[in-house]
C-alpha cells in the first residue's frame, strides 16, 4: 500500500484572466468572474486536509482518453511541450532566462514564450525565475534579466540552452566558467566584478530602476554568439533528446482513481512566501493561470497572463551556504518528491536527476514515468519541508 500523503489547504487569493472558450451558462459565469481583470478568489476549503490516496493495487493504470496523433508535413513534436512546430526550430538551441520576481520589476518581457518556466528561492527570501524559450529568435525584447545562482545551472544543463544572465554569486564561478558552459552575461562578477565578452547583447531602460531594467533582444543574442563562438544549433554529445514523456492524448489522471487528489487552486505562498505564487485551473481551456503578488503574472511583450499545462513542484534538499543568505539546492539526486498538477488534479511523483545533462524524470508512486499533457510546464524547486496547499 502506497503511503497516505496529507496538505493542508488554506484560504487563499488567487488570480486569473483571459478566459476562453464556449458560451455555457456555467462558463459565462466563470467569465464574469475571471475575464479581464484581476480576480481576487478565495479557495476555501476549510483548513482541511487534503488525502492522496493509495494506487490502484495491480499496478496496472488504465489508458487515458487518447486522440489519433497529428502529423503535418515539415513539423515534428517539440520535446518541450509536445506540440507541433516547425522541425528545422527543433535544431535550435533554447535560451534559458534569468528573470526577476520582485513586484517592482513586473513584467517581464518574453516569458510567456517559456517552454519550461522554473522558480526557485533565493537568498533574502526572494525567489527567481529560468525561462527556457525554444522559439526566441524572434523576439524584439527579452528580460528584465538578472543574475543566476549555481543551483540553476543543473537545471539549465539539461536543456543544453544558452544561459542569458546578468552576472552571479561566487558559488557558481567555478562552474560557470567551465567549458560547456555557454553563457551570455552582462557582467563578470563572481565576486571578481568586471565586465564580460558578449555583454553588449544587453541594454538598459530608463522605466525601471537598475538592477531591473538590463534586456537583451534575439539578434543581440545572436551576435553575442558569434562573438563568443557559441553554436546556435543542438550540441550533440551535450543534449539529450529524451525529457519529459507524454500522453498520447489527454491525461487527465482519472486512472489513478482516488489517489489523484482535486486540484483547481494550487497556493505556492509557503513555498515563496514573498511572491505568493499561485495557480487557478480553468477547465474550458485545461491551463493552470499563474499569478504573483496576489495580481495576474503577464507578459510585457503581449499583456497575457502566463498560464501551464502542467505544474510540477519539485521538493529538493537545501541548505545555507553563508550569513548572506546564499542557498544551496541538491538538484541531483533520487530520493525526493513532490506533485504533478494537471487538468484540475494533482498526483504524488517522486524524482531524479542523475547528471549536470541528465534529464529530470518525474515517477508516480507506482514506479511509472508520469505522462505530461501537451503544452508548457511550470517548476517549483521547493525547499524540502516547505508546504504546498491546493484544493
Amino acid at each position: 500500500m502506497t503511503p497516505v500523503r496529507s496538505l493542508s489547504v488554506q484560504r487563499q487569493r488567487l488570480c486569473f484572466t483571459d478566459f476562453e472558450g464556449k458560451k455555457s451558462r456555467k462558463e459565462k459565469k466563470m467569465k464574469r468572474l475571471f475575464a479581464g481583470r484581476t480576480l481576487k478568489r478565495t479557495a476555501a476549503v476549510i483548513m482541511a486536509s487534503v488525502t492522496l490516496a493509495a494506487m490502484p493495487a495491480n499496478g496496472v493504470l488504465p489508458v487515458s482518453t487518447v486522440k489519433a496523433d497529428e502529423v503535418l508535413p515539415g513539423y515534428v513534436r517539440s520535446v518541450y511541450t509536445n506540440e507541433l512546430v516547425p522541425a528545422e526550430q527543433t535544431v535550435v538551441r533554447p535560451i534559458a532566462v534569468m528573470m526577476p520576481t520582485d513586484k517592482v520589476a513586473q513584467p517581464s518581457y518574453g516569458i510567456s514564450s517559456a517552454d519550461v518556466l522554473y522558480e526557485i528561492m533565493e537568498e533574502g527570501n526572494i525567489s527567481r525565475q529560468m525561462a527556457v524559450i525554444s522559439n526566441w529568435t524572434g523576439l524584439s525584447k527579452i528580460g528584465n534579466v538578472r543574475s543566476c545562482r549555481a543551483y540553476y545551472l543543473p537545471e539549465a544543463t539539461e536543456w543544453d540552452p544558452i544561459l542569458i544572465h546578468f552576472g552571479g554569486v561566487v558559488y557558481m564561478k567555478d562552474r560557470i566558467t567551465a567549458p560547456d558552459i555557454n553563457n551570455i552575461s552582462g557582467t563578470n562578477q563572481y565576486g571578481v566584478g568586471g565586465g564580460a565578452p558578449g555583454s553588449n547583447a544587453f541594454f538598459r531602460t530608463s522605466d525601471k530602476k537598475a538592477p531591473h531594467n538590463a534586456y537583451t533582444t534575439a539578434p543581440g543574442i545572436v551576435n553575442a554568439c558569434a562573438q563568443l563562438g557559441y553554436s546556435l544549433n543542438i550540441r550533440e554529445g551535450f543534449y539529450n533528446a529524451k525529457h519529459f514523456t507524454f500522453a498520447n492524448g489527454i491525461n487527465t489522471l482519472e486512472q489513478y482513481g482516488a489517489a489523484a487528489a482535486t486540484a483547481n487552486a494550487i497556493d505556492l505562498s509557503q513555498v515563496f512566501p514573498y511572491t505568493k505564487s499561485a495557480f487557478v485551473y480553468n477547465p474550458a481551456d485545461g491551463m493552470y493561470y499563474k499569478s504573483i503578488h496576489g495580481k495576474a503574472q503577464t507578459d510585457g511583450l503581449n499583456g497575457q497572463q502566463l498560464k501551464f499545462a502542467n505544474v510540477i513542484v519539485q521538493n529538493t534538499k537545501w541548505t545555507t551556504l553563508d550569513a548572506k543568505g546564499y542557498l544551496y539546492f541538491q538538484n541531483i539526486d533520487n530520493t525526493e518528491d513532490g506533485y504533478y498538477f494537471t487538468k484540475g488534479k494533482c498526483i504524488h511523483v517522486t524524482w531524479q536527476k542523475t547528471g549536470d545533462y541528465a534529464p529530470t524524470v518525474y515517477y508516480d508512486d507506482l514506479g511509472n514515468e508520469i505522462q505530461l499533457n501537451e503544452g508548457k510546464t511550470y517548476i517549483a524547486v521547493a525547499q524540502k519541508g516547505r508546504p504546498v496547499a491546493f484544493n
